[in-house]
């Protein structure tokens, strides 16, 4: 299935699976592509990207990985089309400004967070699992940089289940930067909004879901009020017991900026900089942490939106 404009050259492909689910108001759970390109390292991110794909089979719902192949952009990737991506030098980490370059160039990108949204959203996906949010950078108040991430979620209608933003990132400035810009942010079974690796960032969060339910009526009366035009954040903490030892994560991550500033890393090479970082620095610790990650949030993702597709075939 293509979704074209009209009189358009280029288009957004959904896979059959995801095009079948679309169009009967199945559930579908958008997955971002960097994680595989970008995020994990080879051939582990193969591996974990199929896993993630069979926890969201598991809850009933569609798994739809999003990426460009050869400048088309692509909605439910195939084995080869994931594999592609996975192993491939040189693909493009793509946010939503470079969808339109990779296009018209006709090359390959792993798209990100925003770029995953506004394509899910785009062809009527509700939900978004990924790991975590980009989001404004400790150095953000002279290098004013700061994750599409958040400009992206202020306009697109989507769920978005994480495990809160990268502690790498300044966690307070985003926390702001998502309220000014009217994103709702739920704990899920928490009231403490998570630090990725760490279970609890050292930040509260507003409001607490404790069951899958209230998520999918939150979503709904979003939809139904159409009072704003932005995302909803679900910030699922991992257990303290699975998260990154406290101590061995605030010492790598002192040693990672300081890297940063002394190799002169900037821009979006910023976050795989510090992951790579973190991998090697903890013995392969953060990987095991990071994989965990995302797999409970694709779990929680995918009943998201299986609750939420049920109370949407109740109104039909």
């Amino acid at each position: 299935m293509e979704i074209e404009p009209p009189l358009g050259r280029y288009r957004i492909r959904l896979g059959e699976e995801v095009a079948e689910a679309v169009r009967t108001g199945a559930p579908v759970v958008a997955l971002e592509s960097t994680i595989l390109s970008h995020g994990l390292p080879r051939p582990q991110n193969l591996d974990v990207g199929a896993e993630i794909e069979r926890t969201v089979r598991a809850t009933g719902a569609v798994p739809a990985t999003i990426g460009v192949l050869s400048g088309e952009i692509c909605v439910g990737l195939d084995e080869g089309q994931l594999r592609h991506l996975a192993l491939t030098d040189g693909v493009a980490k793509a946010s939503v400004r470079d969808l339109p370059v990779l296009a018209a160039k006709r090359a390959d990108g792993a798209t990100t967070v925003a770029s995953t949204a506004a394509v899910a959203a785009a062809v009527g996906t509700v939900v978004l699992a990924t790991g975590g949010l980009g989001g404004v950078h400790r150095d953000a108040s002279t290098t004013f940089d700061e994750s599409a991430d958040l400009g992206t979620l202020a306009r697109t209608p989507i769920a978005v289940v994480c495990a809160g933003v990268k502690s790498i990132l300044d966690v307070p400035a985003t926390l702001e930067r998502l309220e000014s810009t009217g994103v709702t942010v739920l704990g899920y079974r928490t009231d403490r909004f998570p630090g990725f690796y760490l279970a609890d960032s050292g930040y509260p969060v507003g409001w607490r879901a404790d069951e899958v339910t209230e998520i999918a009526e939150t979503l709904r009366a979003t939809r139904e009020l159409k009072l704003s035009s932005g995302a909803v954040v679900v910030a699922n903490p991992l257990p303290v017991a699975e998260q990154l030892d406290p101590a061995l994560h605030d010492r790598v991550l002192a040693e990672g900026l300081a890297g940063l500033e002394r190799e002169g890393v900037t821009g979006k090479d910023v976050t795989p900089y510090l992951l790579a970082h973190f991998h090697a620095a903890t013995e392969g610790q953060s990987l095991t942490v990071n994989t965990r990650i995302i797999l409970r949030n694709a779990d929680l993702a995918g009943r998201i939106a299986v609750a939420f597709a049920g109370t949407r075939t109740a109104l039909a």
